[in-house]
C-alpha cells in the first residue's frame, strides 16, 4: 500500500494541479484559466461576440494550461525583436507555428476579409454620407494616444495602444507588431475584449442618451439597393 500511495503522490507532484496550488506563482495560472472560462461562458451561453470571445478564451485556456509548454514566447519576443527561427525549429510546437500568423501579419487581413464578407453594405450604398461616421473612430485613436502618453508610455507604445481607441482589433495587432511587439499579448486581449464588451457597455449608455420612443424607431434604408450595385461596390 505504501508503494501505491508513493506513486500517487509522485503523479500528483508532477501534475498541473501541483503547479497551480503548490508552486510559487502558480495562482496566476488559476486566475487566467478562470478568466478564460468566463470568456468562453459569455461567448457560448450569452452569445456576447462569439467570433471574438470564443477564440480569445480558447487561446487563453490553451496557453495557461500548466506544464503544457505549448507556447514559447522567447521565440517571438527576444533581444533581436525578430523571430528566432532556429529556436522555433528545435523547440517550437503547433501553437508556436499558429502564432506565426500574428507575428507575420497574416491574420489581420484574413480577419478583415472575413468581416467584410459578413458585412451588409446596403445602408452605406444607399446613403454614402454615412461613411463620415467612421471618422469618429479617429477621434478615439487620438484620445487614447494622449491618455497613454499621460500615463507614461513611450511614443511607440502609445501609438500601439491608441489604435484600440478605433475599436479595430486586427489593426491594433498589426500596428503593435511594428511599434511595440512586447505589448502584443496585452493589446490583443484588451482590443478584442473591449470590442466584445460593446453589447454590454452600449445598452446603458443608449438608455441614458435616448428616450424609449427613440429606441423604438426602426431604421430603414433610404432606397432599395440593386444586386448590381452590391456586386460593383467591392469591385470599384
Amino acid at each position: 500500500m505504501g508503494a501505491i500511495f508513493t506513486n500517487i503522490a509522485e503523479i500528483f507532484a508532477k501534475s498541473g494541479w501541483a503547479q497551480i496550488f503548490f508552486t510559487e506563482g502558480g495562482w496566476k495560472y488559476a486566475v487566467m484559466l478562470a478568466v478564460a472560462c468566463v470568456l468562453l461562458y459569455l461567448a457560448i451561453v450569452k452569445q456576447f461576440e462569439p467570433l471574438l470571445l470564443l477564440p480569445i478564451g480558447f487561446g487563453m485556456l490553451m496557453t495557461n494550461l500548466p506544464l503544457d509548454g505549448i507556447f514559447h514566447m522567447d521565440i517571438f519576443i527576444n533581444e533581436t525583436n525578430h523571430i528566432d527561427w532556429a529556436l522555433l525549429g528545435s523547440s517550437g510546437g503547433m501553437v508556436d507555428y499558429i502564432y506565426l500568423g500574428v507575428k507575420l501579419g497574416i491574420y489581420p487581413p484574413l480577419i478583415f476579409l472575413g468581416i467584410g464578407t459578413m458585412t451588409d453594405f446596403e445602408p452605406l450604398i444607399a446613403r454614402p454620407s454615412s461613411l463620415l461616421l467612421g471618422a469618429a473612430a479617429q477621434l478615439g485613436i487620438f484620445f487614447t494616444f494622449v491618455g497613454a502618453k499621460i500615463l507614461g508610455f513611450t511614443n511607440q507604445e502609445a501609438g500601439a495602444i491608441g489604435i484600440i481607441g478605433g475599436a479595430d482589433g486586427p489593426t491594433a495587432i498589426y500596428v503593435t507588431t511594428k511599434l511595440a511587439p512586447h505589448l502584443l499579448g496585452s493589446i490583443a486581449v484588451a482590443a478584442y475584449c473591449y470590442m466584445a464588451l460593446v453589447p454590454v457597455i452600449q445598452p446603458p449608455i443608449m438608455k441614458v442618451l435616448t428616450t424609449e420612443k427613440e429606441r423604438q424607431i426602426v431604421m430603414t434604408a433610404p432606397r432599395r439597393v440593386s444586386k448590381t450595385e452590391k456586386i460593383l461596390f467591392p469591385i470599384i
